[in-house]
């Protein structure tokens, strides 16, 4: 929590004007019980009409002056927690945005979703809280103590005993269920992920029928986190009663020792009725700080919680600036490159070794989960090889800043994904304000400059959440009209022609292969014709490059080439093609 109260820095002043607003509240109604007490001690004895209006007139002042405190207050306090959630998740969501693949793998989308949403919350409700009745409460109370010692300091006496046993049930109750909090939104995380998958994949999970058992699924995940929050939610509970129990017992007790003092005339009835008052005031601030202190758990949970993410160092850094030679080429060299997942027992890459020159098409090819996304996810640094070099342009890719970097290169991922908006704006994430005239020469490169034509808004056509309006087909060519639309050195088409028919796919080929400047091309496909007329072909099986060369070489030599070739080809008639 520490850590993150830097960004409480711009709120200093709300900070401290909040709570000291609270504490004026507070002075003001620590007065009533007195007022009252003159009422009963002065006025009615007397019959003094006047006097008892005053006095009441003196309460609602006093009770209007701390409506005004209160306001006050709770504006500051909610200006500090609110501005302080905005910047931390700001904060937040721009370090999640540094972090490397890896990173965001081991926490996992449903985690970092809680933490952007109800973990900052829960700090935020906390914070405000914290300013307003953190101070007031226990002011309250020890004020109301030492007022009770001003009337009548063996009275008082009844307020120094139940007050540490009050103190202990509220704090004993505290440290039990702080832990517990933790394992409640470890739980919530639980069911966000369930949730998560399940309407991701909602498709397939009513292509194969599986609507019952996933709602069972989801349904036992929630009733664990149900049936914890309820065993912690009952212990909570415990903490009223309990505090409920003492207060009255230490009432009847003060209301015994009162009556003997008034017997006596060491007390009037208004200053027994004042030390009642304040036993009232300090039971509502015991209530008050008992469910503060409950609410700052949690918050504290959920802010170390979100400390932990703010923690997580980003495994992929970059130098200021480029180490690249003046006039450097744009070919990219594989050396000795292998790659093993973080927690991954083996290697999913070993003993990569190849070059491409500038201009030249590199085509990847292998069986599924023989590290085809992996090898090229290397070359903007998605993930870091953990043996070999990556170079492009005779440098390695970690010398590259990594803004440099992937402004050289234009990736179509695997998953065609589009962001609500328009044609234009999606397009424009490849390059921030490209003309009309370039968008559409990228359009017509992509194959897609045509069913865009026929939307009647053309580029300002709408594009929902994830592309749900468009083909997959579609999604794929302006996904990749997106990455065309930078003109990048290196174009990396992870099998993003999936979706496309053959005459298309080569349509899509054949125009970027004439594009301007003539960019280094990695096809990643399970097509052998999408990359048979590639410059270079590297067959990979089991994460290792079983083959590099031509199509025409790989026939000849690679065994897993050929079956690849052949359970799509008859094998004979292309090698005689």
């Amino acid at each position: 929590m520490k850590k993150l109260l830097c960004y409480l820095t711009e709120y200093k002043k709300e900070c401290v004007l909040g709570p000291l607003f609270k504490l004026l509240e507070a002075s003001f109604e620590l007065l009533v019980p007195l007022v009252m007490a003159a009422i009963i001690d002065v006025g009615i004895p007397h019959k003094d009409q006047g006097y008892v209006v005053r006095m009441c007139l003196v309460m609602v002042g006093l009770g209007l002056v701390g409506l005004v405190c209160s306001i006050t207050a709770q504006y500051f306090a909610a200006k500090a927690s609110v501005g302080f959630a905005a910047k931390l998740r700001r904060a937040l969501f721009g370090h999640i945005q540094s972090l490397s693949y890896t990173e965001l793998d081991t926490a996992g989308t449903a985690t970092l979703i809680t933490r952007m949403t109800s973990d900052i919350n829960q700090v935020q409700n906390g914070m405000n809280l914290a300013l307003r009745l953190l101070l007031r409460s226990p002011f309250v109370v020890f004020g109301a103590m030492v007022m009770a010692f001003t009337i009548d300091w063996k009275a008082a006496l009844v307020f120094v005993v139940a007050i540490p046993l009050l103190a202990a049930v509220v704090f004993g109750v505290m440290l039990w269920t702080m832990p517990r909090y933790k394992q409640v939104q470890a739980g919530l995380d639980r069911v966000l992920s369930a949730t998560q998958e399940n309407l991701t994949g909602v498709r397939v999970v009513r292509a194969f029928g599986k609507e019952e058992a996933e709602t069972q699924r989801f349904e036992g995940e929630n009733q664990a986190l149900t049936h914890l929050q309820v065993f912690v939610g009952r212990v909570s509970a415990l903490m009223n009663p309990a505090t409920y129990v003492l207060i009255n017992l230490a009432t009847a007790v003060l209301l015994w020792v009162g009556a003997l003092q008034v017997d006596t005339g060491v007390l009037t009835q208004g200053e027994v009725v004042a030390l009642l008052n304040y036993m009232s005031q300090i039971l509502v601030e015991l209530i008050k700080l008992a469910n503060l202190i409950l609410n700052i758990t949690k918050a504290l949970a959920c802010a170390n919680r979100v400390a932990g993410v703010m923690e997580v160092e980003p495994s992929l850094t970059g130098p200021e600036a480029a180490k690249a030679r003046e006039g450097a080429d744009r070919g990219v060299r594989f050396a000795g490159v292998g790659l093993t997942y973080q927690g991954a027992g083996d290697a999913s890459l070993s003993g990569i070794s190849f070059a491409a020159g500038p201009g030249q098409t590199v085509g990847v090819i292998g069986g599924t989960g023989s590290g085809k996304t992996s090898l090229v996810n290397l070359i903007p640094r998605f993930y870091d090889a953990t043996q070999g070099v990556v170079e492009i342009g005779g440098v390695d890719v970690k010398d590259w800043p990594l803004d440099k970097l992937r402004e050289k290169i234009g990736v179509v991922p695997q998953k065609a994904v589009l962001f609500q908006g328009t044609i234009r704006e999606n397009l424009q994430w490849g390059k921030p304000g490209a003309t009309e005239e370039e968008l559409w020469q990228a359009l017509e490169t992509a194959q897609a400059a045509d069913f865009v034509r026929e939307k009647p808004r053309g580029l300002d056509s709408p594009v929902e959440q994830g592309g749900r309006n468009f083909s997959g087909g579609q999604r794929q060519r302006l996904t990749i009209a997106r990455a065309l639309v930078r003109k990048p050195e290196i174009l990396i088409l992870d099998d993003s022609a999936s979706a496309l028919d053959f005459a298309t796919d080569a349509r899509l080929r054949k125009a970027i292969q004439e594009m301007e400047g003539g960019p280094t091309v990695f096809i990643v496909s399970q097509r052998a014709s999408s990359l048979r007329h590639a410059d270079v072909i590297v067959v990979l099986d089991d994460g290792e490059a079983v083959g590099v060369g031509t199509h025409e070489q790989l026939l000849e030599s690679c065994p897993v080439y050929q079956e690849i070739v052949g359970s799509q080809y008859d094998v004979k008639q292309e090698v005689r093609a």
